[in-house]
């Protein structure tokens, strides 16, 4: 199937979760996610299922002031 993670179209298998996609990229600590403009707890990331055309961002916390 067919989403889009940080604004890229990305090919993921059917019944993919979060931490599927995660891994898919690479993704290193420390990040939030959100899907479709909702953010998604930690917590839920093993057990939230994406489907056609969801939209993830995986968002990096930014340091400075």
């Amino acid at each position: 199937m067919r989403i889009m993670v940080n604004q890229v179209a990305k090919e993921v298998p059917d019944n993919s979760t979060i931490d599927d996609v995660l891994l898919l990229i690479d993704a290193k600590p420390p990040f939030a996610v959100a899907i479709n403009y909702e953010f998604v707890p930690k917590t839920r990331h093993a057990e939230e299922f994406l489907r056609e055309g969801d939209e993830m961002e995986v968002i990096a916390p930014v340091t400075g002031g």
